[in-house]
């Protein structure tokens, strides 16, 4: 693994480093566009029956609006990697952060079903792109030993968001209405655009920077292996909390008044795994990947077996959010070993976080369609935890030959 770091370049009038203050006032911003992101991501999980009758279709068919938004991750974060490869990092934001306030507000406006999932497509483009570019921005502001906990607190912005914005936002749409939801999202993308252009300093794209130069990063193995982990190894939170109603209340036998606190509990354990797990990833970054997984397997396992005893349930539902500590090493370890192509590499690294998100839940779907009951979704998560953790083995095959080779 190299120690390589973003090379973000800034203009001579910003060429001292930042104070403390000017580095938290940064981090500030870039976590409020992803606490926006996050809020407008999930909190429409909650309001679909809301948004079925607005627009006088089934519950399952308003579904469709989440898979538009997720599609829109998927294929936005590296087309608008490569869009981009010549602009600076801090235009790029700005741009991503107005599209994405935009297609919220609009959002909050539509006039049909058809347009609402179009626009949806259309605010999740830059999702994957702003979370890698962010994450870069960050990595670049600090010292090399603290650039997974940089990247760490701009995923605050996500994290806090399943944790607050989610839970509260869905309350104001669910008492006003779900369109207030989205105004309330395309006003905190608003106040990001102008938090970025007021603390983000000015710069310049690196060097060279281009299309092809981005595209070298998909020539590397060690990104397609990165990238596999991602997919698979995110794949089991997914697969358990997709599902995570069904398994209170129908296998623990827990009142649905409850679900809201087993959302909280999830939403607290991503929240202390995102820190953690930063900070672990600063000491040993492959270490806390290869670890999570293993933690990933022993506590989805646990989940599974456990899933009958709400005290059980409580405690694992918490465990399994804490499970998101890799997110920042993940991300960290694609800037490692993306060489030039870092601006694709970074965003492609939330393309496959959807990925794993569609993933889980249909495979966790599965097995419950096929009578094993909403408990399997732990094992589920536990093979496709063990199947990341055989292509972090492979990546950490091919890093040890690669160097004894060197």
């Amino acid at each position: 693994m190299t120690d390589a770091v973003c090379t973000e370049t800034f203009d001579d009038s910003n060429a001292r480093p930042l104070t403390v203050l000017e580095l938290t006032l940064v981090i500030l911003a870039l976590a409020c566009g992803g606490f926006g992101i996050g809020t407008g991501e999930f909190a429409i999980m909650g309001l679909l029956p809301d948004v079925a009758r607005s627009f006088a279709v089934t519950t399952p068919q308003a579904g469709y609006v989440i898979s538009a938004y997720a599609l829109g991750v998927v294929v936005g974060a590296p087309l608008i990697a490569i869009a981009g490869a010549r602009a600076s990092r801090r235009n790029l934001l700005l741009v991503l952060m107005t599209v994405f306030a935009l297609g919220n507000l609009a959002s909050a406006v539509a006039p049909d079903f058809w347009s609402f999932t179009l626009l949806r497509f259309l605010s999740g483009l830059p999702h994957g792109a702003y979370f890698g570019v962010s994450a870069l921005v960050a990595a670049s502001l600090v010292p090399a030993h603290r650039r997974a906990r940089a990247v760490g607190h701009v995923m605050l912005g996500l994290t806090v968001a399943t944790l607050a914005g989610t839970p509260v936002m869905a309350l104001f749409g669910q008492f006003l209405s779900w369109r207030v939801m989205f105004f309330a999202v395309g006003g905190i993308g608003a106040l990001t655009v102008l938090l970025i252009w007021i603390y983000l300093p000015r710069d310049r794209a690196p060097e060279g920077a281009g299309v092809m130069r981005e595209l070298v990063a998909f020539t590397h193995p060690q990104v397609l292996l990165t990238l596999t982990l991602a997919a698979t190894g995110f794949g089991g939170m997914f697969s358990i909390f997709s599902y995570i109603a069904g398994t209170a209340t129908e296998v623990a036998s827990m009142p649905v008044s409850l679900i809201p606190l087993i959302m909280i509990l999830f939403g607290i354990g991503m929240n202390v795994g995102n820190v953690v797990g930063s900070k672990l990833a600063d000491m040993s970054l492959m270490g806390t990947i290869g670890g999570m997984l293993v933690f990933n397997i022993a506590i989805m396992t646990l989940f599974g077996l456990t899933a009958e005893s709400p005290v059980m349930l409580c405690i694992s539902v918490f465990l399994v959010g804490c499970t998101f500590a890799a997110g920042p090493a993940v991300q960290t370890r694609l800037m490692d070993v993306a060489s030039d192509g870092q601006t694709l590499a970074a965003a492609s690294m939330h393309s496959a976080f959807n990925i794993a998100n569609a993933l889980g839940a249909w495979l966790g779907g599965l097995v419950i369609a096929h009578g094993y009951g909403y408990a399997a979704t732990g094992y589920v998560g536990a093979i496709l935890s063990f199947f990341g953790l055989f292509v972090f083995g492979a990546s950490l095959h091919l890093e040890r030959k690669a160097r004894s080779h060197a």
